[in-house]
Formats: structure tokens, C-alpha cells, sequence
């Protein structure tokens, strides 16, 4: 992965930021600055309430792990679905990160009970041969996804999801719509800008999904002001 975060901690001078960020292009990386220190910084911010929400979604609307991952590859840009992205990341890694940012901030990640689960149940994914998905050997192999299952599910609830985080990142003076793009194209591997990706669909759209379930769900969906400003 291409990206390297940088946290500047309260104290850190400007100087250091700019000497940090030089050595990040030094190894050939690039760095996005998180200003703050908020739980999941920016790319895990984005990705990991993002996974617990395809979960619920799949709860909600019946739809199949192909069918949400074929609508998040197809239709927003992704390079693969969340629960193939999932796999290849590892249920340990999204088990540890959902346990810390809980822990820091509940108001930051709604857990679906799966995903503790299949970490307990050592269903990590592609290395342990089980996620998710099945693997049959030690190589990643990729998922069936198709245009057509794609067709059989509305990503706007996966939408408003990683959208709402990240207007929450703007909101809380962690981040910007430039870094968080940045962000989001090489943590994330998206092909089209986020922001983009809403106006399309139309913020306002998305802000009356993230209000009806938030009214049906829970105030975890309760929409960021910073969007309720942009419809």
C-alpha cells in the first residue's frame, strides 16, 4: 500500500509534519496528515464501520455477499466488494481495529455481532482459508462479481455510510474533502472520488437514507451537519 498516515500529536511542530512527509515520499510512499488523533484516523474511519454495515445491509435487504460486493465494485469504484476487501485485509485486523475504536468512541462504529463471531470462530478470511468467503488454497483467488448482480442491489446505504464518516472526519476538524479523496484512492484503491460518487446519487438522497435509519435503526445514522449543509 502506497498510503502512510501521518498524526501529528498536539505538540508536534509544523517543521517536524513537513520533515515526516518527506520521508514518507523518500520510501516511495505518500502521506495523508490526519490532523487529530480520532479513532481510526481517516482510512480505517472510512473502511472499518464500512464492513459492519455491509452486514447489516445484508441483514436488512436479504441481498447476497455477491450481489453487495458486485453493486460496491461496479457502482461506486471500488477495486474489489467489502466482504472480498474484508477477507484480504484479515478478520483479526478488523476485530482489533472495531474493539479499539469502540473503546475510544461508541458513537464512531455500530459492531454487527458477526464479525466478533468469525474472529472467534478463527474464520479470518483469505489466510485461514475462511472468511466470508471460502478459499480453497493459500493463493488469493478472486470472487465472482458481476454487472448483473450488481444490478440486484442499491448501494446507497454503503454510501451514506462511508460518507457520513467522512463528513464526521471534516466536522471534527480531523480532515478535509482533498485528504480524505487522497485518502480513499490509495488506502481504499477507489477509481472515483467519493464526493463525486454522492453528488451523483445526490447528497440529499443520502441524507434521507441515513435519516430514515436512523429513525428505523438508531441515532448512529443520525446524518453529519456538514452534509445536511451540502444538499
Amino acid at each position: 500500500m502506497k498510503l502512510v498516515e501521518i498524526i501529528p500529536g498536539e505538540k508536534t511542530s509544523q517543521e517536524i509534519t513537513e520533515l515526516t512527509k518527506e520521508y514518507v515520499k523518500s520510501v516511495n510512499k505518500e502521506a495523508v496528515v490526519c490532523r487529530k488523533d480520532v479513532p481510526g484516523f481517516i482510512i480505517n474511519r472510512l473502511f472499518i464501520p464500512m464492513v459492519h454495515e455491509a452486514c447489516f445491509i445484508k441483514d436488512r435487504t436479504g441481498a447476497t455477499l455477491e450481489e453487495i460486493d458486485s453493486a460496491v465494485k461496479f457502482k461506486l469504484g471500488f477495486p474489489m466488494g467489502i466482504f472480498e476487501l474484508a477477507d484480504f485485509t484479515g478478520m483479526d485486523v478488523i476485530h482489533k481495529a472495531t474493539t479499539e475504536m469502540y473503546l475510544r468512541d461508541k458513537k464512531v462504529i455500530n459492531p454487527h455481532p458477526l464479525v466478533e463471531k468469525m474472529f472467534d470462530e478463527k474464520k479470518l478470511g483469505q489466510k485461514s482459508g475462511e472468511g466470508y468467503y471460502k478459499y480453497s488454497d493459500d493463493k488469493y483467488e478472486r470472487i465472482s462479481l458481476s454487472e448483473e448482480l450488481a444490478e440486484k442491489c442499491n448501494p446507497i446505504q454503503i454510501v451514506a455510510n462511508i460518507l457520513n464518516n467522512a463528513a464526521w472526519l471534516i466536522t471534527n476538524g480531523a480532515s478535509d474533502i482533498e485528504e480524505i479523496e487522497k485518502a480513499a484512492r490509495l488506502g481504499l484503491g477507489l477509481k472515483k472520488p467519493l464526493f463525486e460518487t454522492a453528488k451523483q446519487i445526490g447528497i440529499k438522497k443520502i441524507v434521507d437514507e441515513l435519516n430514515k435509519l436512523a429513525e428505523e435503526c438508531g441515532e448512529f445514522y443520525r446524518p453529519d451537519p456538514l452534509l445536511i449543509s451540502m444538499q
